[in-house]
């Protein structure tokens, strides 16, 4: 084979993919073939994303989130499970071998599409299950703490962005929230009129003014001591997209998030050519695959993938060492209630070039927690030290809260 740079970059790249889970594979050798997985559960609270539980012979159980309705994950696992090729099942197995397990489900079970977003729960729930037979948080599997609290972003209220007094109303808000928060999406659509992923690509002189008006308003109101993100929906053209960034370019956000379609293509490539703004993208990517022709071609600068939707923990740390090789950052994108936050804190505070995470401004008021919900300070995330995830959950309001007709799991 020709060594070209290209290859030989792949080839680096494999290198780092997995070392992260020897650290995992050493902790876990005493225990190896010790404990069997007995079942795999899903189940849809009223509010928030489905849950996926899945249960040992010894008695521990892990949980992680998932991003499908009750029935649609357990159709899944009832196909992962007895579908035509059910010796790539969990079920029997040893839950510490996490790695042979990412395989089988990303890479070798699903041969004709992958239902990610169910998949990467399982994965989720195995890290915590591992945690708890370990007696250590996933944070320590990963290979231990680059910080114990988070510095975070969030949101910001929607409404009148057009008017100065209504900024001035929402930026006081923002700031007498007792979380301390120091950064904020702003989304575009609110400054457009329009519903939120509302199809709208293309942008003509007026729109753009109104883009330029609500950003200049927010810088105003919020001051220079709050960080802004320019927040899209993958909604714009290349040609909108670089007209937004010249329109915000005076505010210095701190990124301009998803302007243009989610997978790579030129249309990234052009718009890094025509602004200076940092780019972030990553909420929709897929696994390694997807991350991939991003960071070969330096199109961003930074990833925000989605532990639900990139793989699990293990999925979205592959993206994270193949970006460390290219110096991009990762901030986790967090948007789906205690258990993805949870995931997310303890994977976040395991990766060295982390220095944000995403998190809803009530984070902290999680009801399905019967104690260590999350805690934010100062705009931080306190990290949990307690096994897996960190999870100590309130069985008793999650029975009384499912989503009609979901059974439980009990």
């Amino acid at each position: 084979m020709r060594i070209t740079r290209r290859n030989m970059l792949q080839a680096a790249l494999a290198v780092p993919a997995a070392s992260f889970l020897k650290h995992l594979e050493a902790l876990a050798a005493p225990e190896q073939d010790r404990i069997k997985i007995t079942a795999i559960k899903a189940m849809q609270p009223r509010q928030g994303a489905t849950m996926i539980r899945i249960d040992t012979d010894a008695g521990i159980s892990g949980f992680g989130p998932c991003n499908a309705s009750g029935p649609l994950a357990r159709a899944v696992i009832e196909g992962l499970e007895g579908g035509r090729l059910p010796h790539l099942g969990l079920i029997g197995k040893d839950p510490l071998a996490i790695q042979v397990h990412f395989h089988n489900l990303f890479y070798a079970f699903p041969q004709r599409g992958r239902p990610v977003r169910v998949l990467s729960g399982i994965d989720i729930a195995l890290w915590d299950l591992a945690g708890k037979i370990l007696g250590k948080p996933v944070s320590r599997l990963l290979g231990g703490n680059f910080r114990d609290e988070i510095p975070l972003y969030s949101h910001c209220p929607g409404g009148d962005f057009l008017s100065r007094e209504a900024w001035q109303a929402r930026a006081q808000e923002l700031k007498q929230d007792p979380r301390g928060f120091k950064a904020f999406k702003v989304d575009i659509h609110h400054a457009l009129g329009a519903r939120m992923q509302e199809y709208i690509p293309s942008l003509g002189p007026r729109e753009i003014r109104k883009v330029e008006q609500a950003y200049s308003l927010a810088r105003e109101a919020l001051g220079p001591d709050i960080d802004i993100i320019v927040h899209c929906h993958c909604e714009l053209d290349v040609a909108s997209a670089i007209r937004v960034a010249q329109a915000v370019e005076p505010i210095r956000p701190l990124f301009f998030e998803d302007p243009v379609a989610p997978l790579f293509s030129e249309s990234w490539l052009a718009l890094r050519r025509s602004t200076r703004l940092p780019i972030m993208t990553g909420e929709n990517i897929e696994l390694a695959d997807q991350a991939l022709p991003f960071l070969q071609n330096q199109a961003v600068d930074c990833l925000q993938p989605d532990l639900i939707n990139s793989g699990g923990i293990t999925g979205t740390r592959i993206i994270a060492e193949m970006a460390a090789l290219y110096r991009i950052p990762v901030c986790l994108h967090n948007v789906s209630g205690l258990l993805l936050n949870m995931a997310s804190q303890q994977w976040t505070a395991a990766h060295f070039d982390s220095p944000w995470m995403e998190c809803t401004r009530n984070s902290d008021q999680a009801r399905e927690a019967a104690s260590n919900a999350p805690v934010i300070v100062h705009g931080r995330m306190k990290v949990s030290t307690l096994p897996g995830l960190g999870l100590d959950l309130n069985q008793d309001y999650l029975k009384a809260n499912r989503a009609e007709g979901e059974p439980w799991w009990g």
